[in-house]
């Protein structure tokens, strides 16, 4: 009988114990989440994505095999920055499958 209550009392504390932790980690009050982010336009002009494109171009006629490991991590560090650049300045608008099934649906049912 004094195991069990034994066993009792500590289960009790221990769900209680994970509601006293179960916060969440970014608490922000009223006024920051009622602010609306400013988004900036970094458009590229076309002759920065021709710039852009023409670097890559030389970047994978490079040879590489006679490269150290240093010097190929430099290349793939920039490949990534120019790629995150021109990702940024596009206007593209990405539809997962699940939502556009959904839309479907919805134009074939109100039509």
């Amino acid at each position: 009988m004094k195991k069990a209550i034994f066993f009792v009392i500590v289960m009790i504390l221990a769900m209680s114990s994970a509601m006293a932790f179960a916060s969440p980690k970014d608490v922000k009050t009223d006024a920051e989440k009622s602010a609306v982010p400013v988004k900036t336009e970094n458009k590229l002009s076309e002759a920065e994505i021709t710039r852009l494109t023409k670097r890559v171009e030389e970047i994978r006629d490079l040879d590489k095999s006679e490269m150290n490991t240093k010097e190929r991590k430099e290349l793939r560090k920039e490949l990534k920055e120019i790629k995150k650049n021109v990702k940024n300045s596009g206007g593209t608008v990405v539809i997962s499958g699940a939502a556009l099934v959904l839309i479907i649906i919805l134009i074939i049912l109100l039509v």
